[in-house]
């Protein structure tokens, strides 16, 4: 992988981070000129297209397309064009929001992405089932996530920004973004990691419930808008089956994953263990809407949304993509400026998660506000911005050593 390539991806990680930093500050200091909402959507489209998106295209470049045809100059444009994009909503989102330019660069993201998509599929070359099926069910999740960007401006257009269509349609794309094209592709790059001979009866089985369950889930976000009981029902079946995918998602690694386990190091013990205990709490949370009133309350309580959103972003899928990188040298473990940085990231990410789910639970008991919550939540948010500037420099270092040589 081009080192250029990390850097840029880790730059844009810490550009997100810190934007999340000034949201939770003008919780405690208020600055007039600032919007919100406009920082809002810069911080979201910067940790998702220029963090997660460029760091999965790295990673899937590097590992299923073969080293001749990754060489070629085609990827190597494409990702600082898809750069440019992110650096345009970068700028111009925090300043102007949803409007002309934000929409350009967002557009031309998307573009982009739908050309990545061609390459991979045309150029993978992938060693098993699993990771055939899991990179091209990702690829299909992200093209179909985008039609819910598509329908944005007739959504505007005909019913406004308040009408359930509009809110549907934003709640499409994050769905299959994060719970398809994420989840998926760090699913195909987790088995390559770990290169074992899978049962392709019980992975198919694995496989189309996972499917089915994300397509049945998107019943939730719906239900928020659109009042009717089936979609209840519909999202109830989507989670038990999405349970009973990640049981036999256990049963199909755990022949293999005590060995791969031991041949790891221990920072990168620390964050395989640690992701998968995210994606496990991930689907806890998930059961426990079930119950149709507290499905209501998960997203009335904000808190509860943006802590459920972080345990997937950050929890699960960063953590998967910093185990990938510490596990082929791509970050080194034996720094202890990079296993300081993995270490203090997960520490603020803990603390910043009991926080919110913690303030969210007095909210659902009607216990009011902890005390200085929002002072708290800044401070402990300080952690994760500076754990990535670790990371940076760490990576730097390795730069510089690495030429003297």
């Amino acid at each position: 992988m081009q080192k250029s390539w990390l850097l840029t991806c880790f730059f844009n990680f810490f550009i997100a981070a810190f934007m999340g930093l000034l949201l939770r500050l003008l919780y405690v200091f208020p600055v007039e000129i600032i919007n919100y909402q406009f920082l809002l959507h810069g911080h979201s489209h910067v940790a998702m297209l220029g963090w997660v998106y460029l760091m999965i295209y790295s990673l899937i470049v590097h590992f299923f397309i073969p080293k001749t045809t990754q060489q070629k100059p085609v990827y190597n444009r494409l990702f600082w064009l898809t750069e440019i994009a992110v650096i345009g909503m970068m700028f111009r989102f925090p300043v102007e929001g949803y409007a002309f330019f934000s929409i350009a660069f967002s557009t031309l993201h998307i573009f982009c992405s739908y050309y990545f998509c061609r390459l991979v599929w045309k150029d993978a070359h992938t060693d098993s089932l699993p990771e055939k099926l899991l990179l091209r069910t990702a690829l299909f999740f992200m093209i179909l996530s985008t039609l819910g960007v598509w329908c944005l401006g007739p959504a505007v257009g005909l019913l406004g920004k308040a009408s359930a269509f509009y809110q549907i349609a934003i709640q499409f794309f994050l769905h299959f973004q994060f719970n398809g094209w994420f989840l998926f592709a760090i699913l195909a790059l987790f088995f390559h990691q770990l290169k074992a001979n899978i049962n392709e009866k019980q992975f198919r089985l694995c496989y189309k419930l996972l499917v089915t369950a994300t397509i049945f889930t998107l019943a939730l976000p719906v239900s928020w808008y659109l009042s009717n009981p089936v979609f209840h029902w519909i999202n109830s079946i989507g989670v038990l089956l999405q349970l009973l995918s990640f049981i036999i998602f256990i049963q199909i690694i755990r022949p293999y994953f005590q060995t791969f386990y031991t041949a790891l190091k221990a920072i990168e013990k620390l964050l395989y263990g640690f992701a998968l205990t995210s994606l496990f709490l991930k689907i806890v949370i998930q059961l426990v809407v079930l119950i149709p009133e507290l499905a209501q309350i998960s997203h009335q309580i904000r808190n509860f949304v943006i802590g459920y959103i972080h345990l997937t972003m950050l929890g699960i899928i960063s953590s998967f993509l910093f185990a990938f990188l510490l596990k082929n040298s791509f970050l080194n473990g034996q720094k202890k400026l990079s296993n300081w940085g993995i270490k203090l990231f997960i520490f603020g990410f803990v603390l910043t998660e009991l926080l919110l789910f913690g303030q969210g639970i007095y909210l659902f008991l009607e216990k009011g506000q902890f005390p200085m919550y929002f002072q708290n939540l800044f401070f402990t948010s300080i952690f994760l911005p500076v754990a990535i500037l670790m990371l940076i420099f760490s990576l730097f270092k390795g730069i510089i050593k690495s030429h003297k040589y």
